[in-house]
């Protein structure tokens, strides 16, 4: 037994033939820095040579204590000749830079295969970080610029949450660095928020797949973020400031280039706009996080450099968000008959909570060909909300005519609501997971992994509600219970990827996960195929279809009475997605267009309803859904030197609830029976989608710059609380924003001869005109019942125009 045990750990870790005399290792790349595969890397007058793999990398081994000369050739380049001499057993590292020939380039077209490029996975998109650091928004969020992404949208700017082709925020993966990202629990108003985890001042590459992802990723059925954090070269750093908060983050490596580190710190005060809510009151909303990112190259001297590296991620953040309102005026209704809602407020409400995450990724190749991942991560989250709030209300008519226009005619109601909170949620999360990436050839890698986690969540529940009108009181809700969860998880992936060609490439696999709390087992299967046009290769063709498994978190086993369904099973969709990209040239410059139809059909459905940014599930698999849709996107440098980006999403879904009957009476309004429902439309329900990121420069000058971010939603349905026979029934208003930023660069660097350690390099200010066109838009609604028993659905707003200065500090 030992005998083939040993047999089979050899063939998961082959290992490098070790150095003989002298070892060159780098990477070949083109003008553009990308990666040329199957680049040729000889010694001169030789036989000695190899080839590139697919991110362009190499290892030879060369004669010591000779002079010779590396030629490096790839078709449509110029060859390039590099003169070396090494020592006994070392190891030089080199970056070969290799410029176009323009005469090759005209009779043949020249490929260079890496990882930024999308065109080979379906649904992907691949972002600038130095395009997110400029886009106007409230509070400079990343997940922001996601939303300018077809088929992403968020109706509100306070919330850095975002649903992707229907489904909700809970249905997000995020990876930084391969080490998965957890959100808070409890948040239930998007002014309660704070930021998203990532920092965009640490960001190295940004990749999004909005479906149809590979067997690697794991188990929600929506999106996937997978983010990059720098490994930076030499001392950087950066200061910005603004009037909703600032950052700093530092940078720098050490002497030997074996370690280098990434400090971020933010905060955020969000006091200057929601002041412009409609509610008016005392708020205190403040959010720091602090993170950093360490990565050491554990390499011994004669071994590669990168061969072993250790990556450390640790992130703190803490929000206290404290708010005691006052009063609130809201007018409403039509033109003819308006009305108006008028509060006095008692109370506060306090949300706060602190989350320590931390991950370690030990990386090591084995061999050129094979590389193995270990991580460990961690999360540990403590949240209170406590909330002690009564609202005295006033509803009536408004005068439309005469000396009372605009003042209070007739009351319609008046009455009370009290609403109590005392919730303490203690979330721990732990997970181990090795990941494996095996070359097999250079047309087929396999990549391959296994990952256990466990999860202790201790949740103390405590709320009540009441409402007192015309002397009657009547409960609204009553909450009083303490859960604890303590589950293990366990999840495997395999994918193989082959090329056809070199223009066609599938990739296929399997991914499994285990739940020990209901005991359920999942196969996922999904396969992926992308060509390129051999009559055209500025044309491409993707399609992908997998079925996709989530199994429920702690808040989709909690129903509203706030009991767990340990009997809840893991919701799957089955992703089919087809899809083009097309690479056109206008006005001289680079242009892409990507089209992609996609159809989700879901079963074991877990139903919600949506109370401004927090979910309520109802914890039962009693429900199917179904997501259709088109996303259209042309990004390029529209104006030279700036690229912009257009965006629609065309979406419907829907889905049928078991039991979700309507009363049915007769002409006298007498209860005759019930009627069953059929597909209805489900919260995300959201037909049109726009997203505009453009930016603009002078014409002689693009250090004056004009960034503008538009959003267009059209309208989520709503319905009111504990009425099932109206959920999601009516129509909402569209969600429009526009925020516009006017910038100025001053460079400072180059006008120093003979830089300091620590010296100023450049001086960013911006000008942002939030929410442009003062847009009225709708987050939520406040239920009021007059004195005839009709319910009015009383909107509350988001932020109006607001002005906000911001700079950039770079050293």
């Amino acid at each position: 037994m030992l005998k083939y045990l040993s047999v089979y750990i050899l063939l998961l870790l082959p290992f490098g033939v070790s150095a003989q005399q002298a070892k060159v290792i780098g990477r070949v790349l083109n003008g553009e820095r990308e990666p040329l595969e199957l680049a040729t890397v000889a010694v001169k007058g030789t036989t000695v040579g190899t080839q590139t793999n697919t991110e362009g990398r190499f290892e030879l081994q060369v004669p010591a204590q000779k002079e010779i000369v590396l030629l490096v050739r790839y078709l449509g380049y110029k060859e390039l000749a590099q003169p070396l001499r090494l020592e006994a057993k070392e190891v030089r590292e080199l970056q070969l830079v290799l410029e176009a020939d323009q005469k090759q380039l005209n009779t043949v077209n020249v490929r260079g295969k890496n990882d930024a490029d999308s065109r080979e996975q379906v649904s992907t998109t691949k972002l600038n970080p130095r395009d997110i650091k400029h886009l106007p928004s409230a509070f400079g969020d990343f997940n922001k610029v996601l939303v300018t992404l077809p088929g992403v949208s968020s109706n509100n700017e306070l919330s850095s949450t975002y649903s992707v082709r229907g489904g909700n925020y809970d249905e997000n993966l995020v990876y930084v660095n391969n080490i998965e990202i957890y959100r808070p629990f409890l948040i239930s108003a998007a002014q309660q928020e704070g930021l998203s985890f990532v920092n965009p001042d640490l960001v190295a590459d940004i990749t999004f797949s909005s479906g149809g992802w590979q067997p690697r990723y794991g188990d929600k059925l929506s999106s996937v973020l997978n983010i990059q954090y720098k490994q930076p070269k030499r001392f950087a750093g950066s200061v910005s400031g603004g009037l909703t908060g600032g950052t700093l983050h530092l940078e720098a490596a050490s002497k030997n280039k074996r370690v280098s580190y990434l400090f971020g710190a933010r905060h955020k005060n969000g006091q200057y706009l929601l002041q412009g809510l409609q509610v008016d009151g005392e708020y205190n909303p403040v959010f720091s996080d602090a993170q950093a990112y360490v990565n050491i190259d554990l390499s011994k001297g004669t071994e590669p450099v990168g061969k072993t590296t250790l990556g450390i991620l640790a992130s703190y953040a803490r929000n206290n968000f404290t708010v005691a309102p006052e009063s609130q005026v809201t007018t409403f209704g039509t033109r003819q008959t308006p009305l108006r809602l008028s509060v006095a407020f008692e109370g506060q409400e306090l949300m706060e909570y602190t989350t320590y995450q931390t991950g370690l990724n030990l990386t090591h190749r084995f061999s050129r060909n094979y590389t193995s991942e270990l991580i460990l991560a961690g999360v540990l989250s403590r949240e209170r909300e406590f909330r002690d709030v009564e609202a005295y209300y006033r509803l009536c008519d408004v005068g439309t005519s005469g000396n009372n226009m605009g003042e209070c005619q007739q009351e319609r109601g008046l009455g009370s609501q009290y609403n109590h909170a005392r919730n303490v949620l203690l979330a721990r999360v732990a997970s181990a997971e090795l990941r494996n990436s095996w070359q097999l050839s250079q047309r087929s890698s396999l990549r391959f992994g296994a990952k256990m986690g466990s999860e202790n969540i201790s949740d103390e529940l405590s709320e009540y509600g009441f409402t007192d009108s015309a002397d009657y009181v009547s409960q609204t809700n009553f909450l009083n219970t303490a859960l604890d969860l303590n589950t293990l998880r366990y999840s495997g992936f395999i994918q193989h990827t082959f090329e056809l060609d070199s223009l066609k490439t599938i990739t296929y696999g399997l991914r499994a996960t285990y739940w020990d709390y209901n005991q359920e087992l999942n196969i996922s299967p999904r396969v992926q195929y992308s060509f390129i046009t051999r009559h055209n290769p500025n044309l491409s063709f993707k399609a992908a279809v997998g079925l996709y498994y989530q199994p429920p978190f702690y808040r989709e086993l909690r129903n509203f009475e706030g009991q767990l369904n340990p009997a809840l099973q893991a919701q799957r969709a089955v992703h089919f997605v087809a899809g083009a990209d097309y690479l056109f040239k206008s006005w001289e410059r680079d242009f892409k267009f990507t089209a992609e139809a996609y159809y989700k059909q879901m079963t074991n459905v877990v139903p919600y309803d949506v109370d401004n940014v927090r979910l309520r599930y109802y914890a039962r698999n009693n429900a199917r859904a179904y997501a259709a849709g088109l996303d259209l996107r042309v990004n390029g440098e529209f104006i030279p030197g700036a690229e912009s980006w257009l965006s629609l999403g065309l979406l419907t879904t829907k889905e049928d609830v078991q039991g979700d009957s309507i009363a049915v009476y007769n002409a006298e309004g007498e209860l005759t029976g019930w009627q069953e429902q059929d597909y209805l439309r489900r919260p995300t329900d959201q037909l049109v989608n726009v997203g505009v990121f453009f930016q603009d420069h002078l014409p002689d000058n693009p250090t004056v710059r004009m960034y503008l971010n538009l959003v267009y939603g059209s309208g989520l349905p709503f319905g009111p609380p504990f009425r099932p026979e109206y959920r999601n029934a009516f129509d909402g208003k569209s969600y429009k924003r526009v925020d516009i930023g006017l910038s100025k660069l001053i460079l400072l660097g180059s006008d120093l001869v003979a830089r300091k350690n620590l010296s100023l390099e450049s001086l960013w200010l911006g000008l942002e005109v939030l929410n442009l066109i003062d847009a009225n838009n709708r987050v939520s609604y406040t239920y009021v019942t007059d004195v005839s028993g009709v319910t009015y659905a009383i909107p509350n707003f988001l932020t109006g125009r607001r002005l906000n200065l911001r700079f950039v500090a770079k050293f």
